[in-house]
């Protein structure tokens, strides 16, 4: 066969890939499968595998169609997915090209709304540590909900009826669609800047998807951080959002909400009259007392003869003044001995006695040093002689004296006969002078082992 009937590698993957996308078949499928050797990768696009008992199918989904998932995919997770299938020349492998995916069995939104709540409540959003009181009496009231709901009738009709004498501010909000979220926030924190007690953030009733701003993960961390105490009330009584777990109240309904905000002004005022009366009874009690204290005091002799008041402190002056004379008169005393001791002590340390001693101990000093040194002189001079006449006694001037002498030939002193030569001169060296000589002969003398 001819070389130009082969087709390359790359050209039967690029018919291959042309087949698969001309396909109309393949151009949309809709698949059902569990979620296999998924790797989480943020802000990128995702690679795994969809598989059921009997096979595996590769699958690819790009950054953008991720971002509008509301939920997370996990490994094992059974979910419905639409995409179009191709082929990935690199590689030869076909793959879907998931476009949706929502969990298989549960619906999206209730997945990513546990998802959410998992994440959150790891945050510690929801703990009550950080929840914060109402006030019992507040002044200002900011309401964010729909300005045209029955929400907001339901509040105004609570509070006027309960305590009427509150202000109440409506922040109108969008509370549903996709804007919502975002409206829900900013007047939140817009409210919050304001000098406002309580916060009430609600909306009627409805389906999840209505009421899933409120579970928007800006809109819980909205409520987190807002330093205004917040009443959430979302919903029915059965419905629970993010907003409600994050909220530091939460209420069933806006009417609950309202109720929970404001106390009932005709029980205040029957409470206020009540601490009035117990503090007017409690005062009175007061003034009798002390009214019973003060003619006590005016009945009393001081008022009567005041003399009498300063008279016990007159003796005891009197008392203190001979006592402090006593004592005073005592310690001059006492005084006058020390002076008197110290004055006799300083008169035997004076100077001139001091000096005069110092005097006699320097001239006997002076004596002791001057016959130690003579002392010390005499018997180094001795010691000097002795080692003069030691060093005679071995020295070799001294035995040559006795009639011994030294040989020396070409400057050197000769210890042995091997060191001349016959006809050599040499010179022998005496205690009183020295003899040039000449060798006539030289006999060596056997030396006995």
């Amino acid at each position: 066969m001819e070389q130009k009937d082969y087709l390359t590698v790359t050209a039967l993957t690029k018919y291959l890939k042309r087949k698969f996308d001309a396909d109309p078949y393949l151009e949309r499928v809709f698949l059902t499968g569990e979620i296999s050797n998924f790797r989480f990768r943020a802000n990128s696009h995702q690679y795994f595998s969809l598989k059921d008992d009997r096979a595996k199918i590769s699958a690819v989904m790009f950054k953008s169609a991720m971002s509008q998932l509301k939920f997370k995919p996990e490994e094992g997770m059974k979910v419905l997915v639409v995409g179009r299938i191709s082929l990935y020349e690199a590689s030869g492998n076909y793959q879907i090209y998931v476009e949706h995916m929502e969990p298989d069995g549960k619906g999206a939104l209730y997945q990513a709304l546990e998802q959410r709540k998992e994440a959150l409540t790891a945050e510690g959003l929801f703990k009550a540590d950080f929840k914060q009181l109402l006030p019992n009496y507040p002044k200002r009231i900011a309401v964010i909900t729909s300005a045209s709901g029955a929400v907001i009738r339901d509040i105004i009709t609570t509070i006027q009826r309960r305590y009427p004498i509150v202000q109440l501010v409506l922040f109108p909000t969008v509370v549903q669609g996709d804007k919502a979220a975002a409206d829900i926030v900013r007047q939140i924190k817009q409210a919050d800047s304001r000098d406002f007690d309580t916060m009430i953030v609600g909306r009627g009733g409805g389906s999840i998807e209505d009421l899933w701003p409120f579970n928007e993960e800006a809109v819980v961390r909205a409520i987190f951080e807002a330093k205004t105490p917040i009443i959430s009330s979302v919903g029915h009584e059965t419905d629970v959002t993010l907003a409600d777990l994050v909220a530091d109240v939460r209420a069933a309904t806006p009417t609950a909400a309202a109720e929970l905000a404001v106390p009932v002004l005709s029980d205040e005022l029957v409470k206020i009259h009540d601490k009035k009366m117990r503090l007017y009874q409690a005062f009175k009690r007061l003034m009798q007392v002390q009214q019973h204290r003060l003619d006590r005091v005016h009945s009393s002799f001081v008022f009567k003869q005041p003399q009498r008041l300063y008279e016990p402190y007159a003796l005891k002056v009197d008392e203190l003044v001979t006592r402090m004379d006593k004592q005073l008169a005592q310690q001059v005393k006492q005084e006058t001995q020390v002076f008197n001791q110290l004055t006799q002590r300083l008169w035997r340390y004076t100077p001139q006695n001091r000096i005069q001693q110092l005097i006699q101990t320097n001239t006997y000093l002076d004596e002791r040093l001057r016959s130690a040194m003579t002392t010390y002189i005499v018997s180094q001079r001795e010691r000097f002689t002795d080692l003069i006449n030691q060093l005679d006694i071995l020295s070799p001037l001294r035995t040559m004296k006795r009639g011994y002498s030294y040989v020396v030939f070409d400057e050197q002193v000769i210890s042995s006969v091997t060191q001349i030569a016959k006809d050599s001169d040499i010179r022998v060296v005496m205690s009183d002078g020295e003899v040039i000589a000449k060798v006539n002969k030289i006999e060596e003398k056997e030396m006995n082992d």
